[in-house]
């Protein structure tokens, strides 16, 4: 097992249930957690500096969502993806995303969507920072907001589940070879776009930006294995 790095401890005033999760889904993005290893509730429990219980719950959320399954008396399997498995998530989100934005382009004020280019240009901040966690939350209130703008709840709904399903695998290669602004600054394109009016240059540019997403996942064997907290 590679020696981990000391883990800040989590504080009691804010619900370590939710903290856990989210320090879980850093670990997932990093690398730090690999898929097809099996993590035990206590390892991770000592790492955290909490006790096993708000991480086996946390677990139990992940798994909700389809990023880790129980294995049982030993603890969570990060889940692996085959190469089918993310071009079908991709094939899915193109035909909800991209039409949307169409219809987005279609009917949303110039005030709706310059109230998302703060949360465009966080995105474009947290790449040039190098700060991965930052990046993909802001990503995520980006592209679900922009999606809310149509009214659809269910649809907004189903979009976060597959992204969280669809982690980025190559996120941190992507950083590390210096592209993950330029990936970035799609996000201001696109809010352009938006604000012209032009439904069919607006989807061309969601589905160039959903093709780029995936070529990241096609990157995610090329990397080195992260840190592996807590392997048993």
């Amino acid at each position: 097992m590679t020696e981990s790095k000391p883990r800040p401890l989590i504080s009691v005033q804010e619900r370590l249930r939710d903290q856990v999760a989210h320090a879980l889904r850093a670990a997932l993005i990093s690398g730090e957690l690999r898929p097809g290893v099996v993590y035990s509730a206590p390892a991770l429990a000592a790492d955290f500096g909490v006790s096993a219980t708000p991480v086996r719950e946390a677990m139990l959320d992940l798994a909700r969502e389809g990023l880790v399954e129980a294995v049982r008396n030993k603890g969570f399997r990060v889940t692996e993806m085959t190469e089918r498995d993310l071009d079908e998530f991709t094939e899915i989100r193109a035909l909800i995303e991209v039409p949307t934005i169409g219809q987005v382009a279609r009917t949303a004020t110039k005030e709706q969507l310059e109230a998302l280019r703060p949360v465009a240009q966080e995105i474009v901040v947290a790449a040039r920072k190098h700060d991965l966690i930052a990046y993909l939350e802001a990503d995520r209130q980006f592209h679900l907001s922009l999606l809310g703008l149509v009214g659809n709840s269910r649809l907004v709904e189903v979009v976060g589940d597959l992204r969280k399903r669809s982690r980025l695998y190559g996120l941190t290669r992507l950083d590390q070879r210096g592209e993950l602004v330029s990936s970035a600054e799609e996000h201001l394109e696109l809010l352009d776009l938006l604000l012209t009016g032009d439904a069919e240059a607006s989807e061309a540019c969601m589905a160039r930006h959903l093709g780029h997403v995936r070529s990241l996942w096609a990157d995610r064997e090329t990397e080195k294995p992260g840190l592996r907290l807590g392997r048993r």
